[in-house]
């Protein structure tokens, strides 16, 4: 052990004093770093900073601040404008090939039935169901049903969920559990096409269920828009 060292264990106080200089230099050093890691970020994000400080209004930032650091914040419309002009987009189907060949034959089997039915496709359950329970509504909005069985008066009326092969892995059967009884205790039906064991024979008869009748409907005039 080097003979500087002995010495200060030798002496108390003087060991103590340094420990203490090298805590205090290792306590500036940190926060000269933090310091310049927000004068970095501020640089960097200078037209944010500036927008943020000249109204006060920190909800304009598309970025808040904690302890000199940029915390992810909800975006208002002017910054998600900026980001969606700075990407790229495509266009994609709604309905993948299997989906589409049953949307198809659901809807020609419904019109047949019932000209004033609709089918609808990837409806959010956040637009067909309402809740004033802030918790439940959250985990129901962003879940979609594959088809919907809209009457004439625009109420829907049953979900029709597509299960392909490859449908029931990892939570997708907790996932479907959650809108089927969401939907149970909103009075809309839920019904269930399986790949390889619906047949079109099936689904005229499912839809014979569902479906009213347009056949002795009394014909009224035809409303204006």
């Amino acid at each position: 052990m080097p003979t500087e060292i002995l010495a200060l264990i030798d002496k108390p106080h003087l060991f103590i004093a340094v420990l203490l200089i090298g805590a205090l230099i290792g306590m500036g050093v940190e926060r000269l770093v933090a310091e310049l890691q927000r004068r970095a970020w501020r640089q960097k994000n200078k037209w944010r900073w500036k927008s943020g400080r000249s109204d006060g209004n920190h909800k304009s930032w598309p970025w808040s601040m904690k302890n000199g650091y940029p915390q992810p914040a909800q975006l208002d419309a002017a910054d998600q404008l900026r980001i969606v002009m700075g990407a790229s987009f495509s266009v994609q189907p709604v309905l993948n090939k299997s989906e589409a060949r049953v949307f198809r034959e659901l809807d020609r089997i419904v019109i047949d039935r019932n000209p004033k039915w609709q089918v609808m496709a990837q409806v959010s359950l956040g637009e067909i169901l309402s809740c004033k329970d802030a918790s439940a509504f959250k985990c129901i909005n962003s879940k979609r049903v594959d088809l919907l069985l809209m009457d004439e008066d625009c109420q829907p009326r049953h979900a029709i969920e597509y299960q392909g092969a490859g449908h029931y892995q990892n939570t997708a059967a907790a996932r479907d559990a959650v809108k089927r009884e969401a939907l149970r205790r909103a009075g809309i039906g839920y019904h269930e096409v399986i790949s390889g064991h619906t047949t079109p024979s099936d689904l005229q008869r499912l839809v014979e269920k569902l479906v009213n009748s347009a056949v002795g409907n009394s014909t009224a005039p035809e409303p204006t828009l």
